[in-house]
């Protein structure tokens, strides 16, 4: 039996009542406090709507469930209720149903979102990085509380690109994870179906999600969506293999037990295996770091006990910038305590002249990528040409090595700044307004849009 590397056991330890839906009672609200306004979206459970709350005129989102067994309800409802208030997962806010047919609708928060396939397309490197890392927040969060996702795919990921913010949707296929259970492998959409699905490995786990996350990433970074193109589930594994190789997926099927249907078996056929820099072109070379493909190649794994698990993915080289950015943020913010408006304007200088010595070629922060004149693209190097090496052409360790100094260096320089000018009394009785997407003031649990770097 395969067993999940991290968070086996946090249903074990917690009492019944968290994980034992079948038995939850649902409070119901009030249906007339919501007025739907248009559709936006439906799916295979349901029909979703942007709408309004007409008690306190704010927008929503009402999903109206079809009809199913009230058991999936339940276990949808009592997992967003386990989540709520963790890391970028959607909040619901109320539960309601029809008084007449009884057709139950979860009330969500209002996401201002772009479709992916017009926002993709648009993202820069740092975007990519930092979007990324969002998703990771909400999957180590929800791992963390002994739930898998199980539809991890680019529709079930919310982005309101103005405010930088990352919503992860739809947990109608959301399960609980308990150690040794077998778990139906109808999950997840095709394009990102992990190999246990496909060669019906039924005691899989979190790491479900990591796949569908690498899937995610490779259609991001190498501007091919879907990157995994399946026309059915057996063509999907044979899209995989041709990519990843067959002999990996043999020593996979050999370590777990599994074998193949013979239809299946000679539809996948013998492949090698593909180095991940035949996928770069001029058009994404731009986005194709040592880093991005190094924490690629450990996410789409055969073996789901070989990939990084959600923690461990956030704490990836290809990620160093978001946690130095979170760091200098946080000496930023530190300082509005002191209402001092120089020592704020200085600390965020020095956080800018940082980025723009880190990357030459990225607009200022706050910049709009989108805007006329702004080029998308990688110059004219051939993909041959191209040196699998980070920014400043060293190997990966030595890059975050360097990266860290700049960044203690900075972050000394801000610290400087702070200290010398609060000791010397200078500045104003008020902040300026807070660039960067930093909030002026925010009350409680309102969280700061985040910078913007292009």
């Amino acid at each position: 039996m395969s067993q999940a590397r991290v968070y086996a056991d946090v249903n074990v330890h917690r009492p019944r009542d968290y994980w034992d839906y079948e038995s939850l009672t649902v409070q119901w609200g009030d249906q007339d406090d919501y007025e739907v306004v248009r559709k936006v979206g439906r799916g295979k459970y349901s029909e979703v709507f942007e709408g309004i709350n007409v008690t306190n005129n704010e927008k929503c989102i009402i999903k109206i469930l079809k009809p199913v067994k009230k058991k999936k309800i339940k276990r949808e409802i009592k997992i967003l209720q386990n989540l709520c208030g963790g890391p970028n997962i959607v909040k619901l806010l109320d539960i309601v149903r029809d008084q007449h047919s009884k057709t139950p609708s979860l009330i969500f928060e209002y996401v201002n979102s772009t479709d992916f396939k017009v926002l993709y397309p648009t993202l820069t490197d740092y975007d990519i990085r930092y979007y990324i890392y969002e998703l990771l927040k909400a999957l180590d969060y929800c791992h963390s509380q002994g739930i898998m996702h199980r539809d991890v795919k680019p529709h079930n990921v919310m982005i309101d690109h103005e405010l930088r913010k990352l919503r992860l949707i739809d947990w109608g296929l959301a399960e609980f994870y308990h150690p040794n259970k077998e778990y139906n492998v109808r999950v997840a959409s095709r394009y990102f179906k992990g190999p246990e699905l496909l060669v019906d490995l039924q005691d899989y786990d979190y790491s479900l999600d990591m796949w569908s996350l690498g899937c995610m990433f490779a259609g991001m970074i190498f501007r091919k969506e879907p990157f995994f193109y399946g026309h059915d589930n057996h063509d999907q594994l044979v899209k995989i293999a041709k990519v990843l190789g067959t002999d990996e997926l043999n020593a996979y099927l050999n370590k777990y037990r599994l074998e193949l249907d013979p239809q299946l078996e000679a539809l996948v056929g013998r492949h090698s295996r593909k180095p991940w820099s035949r996928f770069i072109n001029s058009d994404n070379q731009h986005l194709v770091s040592q880093e991005a493909i190094d924490f690629l190649d450990k996410l789409l794994r055969y073996d789901h006990q070989d990939r990084l698990t959600a923690k461990e993915a956030m704490a990836h080289p290809y990620f160093i910038q978001m946690i130095d950015d979170a760091e200098g943020l946080e000496k930023i913010e530190n300082l509005q305590g002191h209402n001092n408006n120089d020592i704020y304007e200085n600390a965020v200088k020095i956080l800018e002249t940082y980025w723009l010595e880190d990357n030459d070629e990225s607009a200022p922060p706050g910049e709009d990528a989108s805007q006329q004149g702004f080029q998308f693209g990688g110059g004219d190097a051939s993909v041959g040409e191209m040196e699998f090496n980070g920014a400043n052409g060293l190997d990966t360790n030595e890059e975050v090595k360097h990266r860290r100094e700049v960044v203690r260096s900075r972050n000394e320089e801000i610290s400087i700044v702070c200290d010398d000018m609060i000791l010397d009394g200078r500045g104003g009785s008020s902040l300026m307004t807070p660039p960067l997407g930093c909030s002026k003031k925010r009350g409680v649990g309102e969280e700061r849009p985040p910078m913007r770097r292009e």
